[in-house]
């Protein structure tokens, strides 16, 4: 109960902070445009820009398109066509009460790749995402090329006290209407090794969604609606070349969870990367696009040895894995042999 005041004061002094105006939300002064689309009757924003294979980015639980940040452009350079979305329920996309189950999210994303026309991609997934992906996979496996998973949910997670709270029928919606830029900022950093790389400028992005009016009630919804164990026992039905990656100190979904992951996928490479949290890609952005770009490009390497703990990488396409469906580089080849 005290632990209870305690965070309850904290988020009554937190509470009163303005958010940055939509204008300077992510993707302002970037090259990329968002814009919405109206999927089922629910307005998503989106970013659309590249030619060639799709990836597509879902970002986690309480994030945004925001969390793509470092990351799309240098897909983009690569030759790819990058999609990233505000999912529902966060950052800028509709937030209606229900609707956040694992196969509504799933539908969701695939009928948003019919709009788009989008055949067939490669999905990027952080946490949630990540589960969402797999799920994308599992349910409409004519649709997915390809998986990265990183730092996913699905085999359960650890939550904070106030995620517990907020299932709860009386007093989580009362907690919720408390959502401050402080809180935000608490919880940001605590998805970091090296809280200290968390600037101003990414509270004022993570936290501009969180002030809208309707943001408590989408995610009380998300956190009774969606299962962040939904994947177990089901992984070994996903067949598509995987890239399983993890920040080797990650607080909320420990590293064990990603290797137990990667041993239940039929086809997977288990990476981590050292110093790196929680929010792997946007705290080792360098490290990660490597290693993305490298599997969206070549397909499932041999891994001898961790390769995100090579500083210098060899240059050049890797072996693939034995028995994997790789035939000549790049995911064309993957979708070669599937069809």
């Amino acid at each position: 109960m005290r632990r209870l005041l305690a965070l309850l004061s904290a988020l009554v002094v937190a509470c009163c902070a303005a958010p940055i105006p939509q204008a300077e939300r992510f993707p302002a002064g970037t090259p990329f445009t968002a814009r919405f689309r109206e999927i089922e009757g629910r307005r998503i924003r989106y970013i659309d820009a590249g030619q060639g294979t799709a990836v597509i980015f879902l970002h986690g639980l309480g994030a945004s398109m925001y969390a793509w940040r470092k990351n799309l452009a240098p897909v983009l350079a690569a030759g790819f066509r990058v999609v990233a979305f505000d999912n529902l329920g966060f950052g800028s996309s509709d937030k209606p009460a229900h609707g956040y189950t694992n196969a509504d999210y799933a539908h969701l994303l695939v009928t948003l790749m019919d709009s788009l026309r989008v055949s067939d991609a490669a999905l990027v997934g952080h946490s949630m995402g990540g589960a969402v992906a797999a799920e994308a996979a599992l349910r409409s496996p004519k649709r997915v090329s390809a998986l990265v998973l990183i730092d996913a949910a699905g085999l359960g997670t650890r939550e904070p006290m106030l995620f517990r709270i907020a299932r709860w029928p009386v007093l989580g919606p009362g907690l919720l209407s408390f959502r401050g830029r402080g809180l935000v900022e608490r919880l940001l950093k605590s998805t970091y090794a090296d809280p200290n790389k968390v600037s101003d400028g990414d509270v004022d992005q993570y936290y501009a969604p969180v002030a809208d009016r309707d943001y408590g009630r989408a995610l009380r919804g998300v956190l009774r609606e969606f299962r962040f164990d939904a994947l177990g026992g089901r992984l070994g039905a996903i067949a598509v070349p995987t890239l399983v990656l993890w920040g080797e100190e990650d607080r909320w979904i420990p590293i064990a969870a990603g290797r137990a992951m990667a041993a239940q996928l039929p086809r997977s490479a288990f990476l981590s990367v050292r110093h790196a949290g929680h929010s792997v890609q946007e705290e080792a952005p360098d490290e990660v696009n490597h290693l993305l770009i490298k599997f969206l490009q070549e397909g499932l390497p041999r891994v001898p040895e961790n390769l995100a703990r090579l500083e210098s990488p060899a240059p050049g396409p890797s072996p693939p894995v034995p028995g994997s469906i790789q035939e000549r580089p790049g995911l064309l080849a993957w979708r070669s042999k599937r069809h």
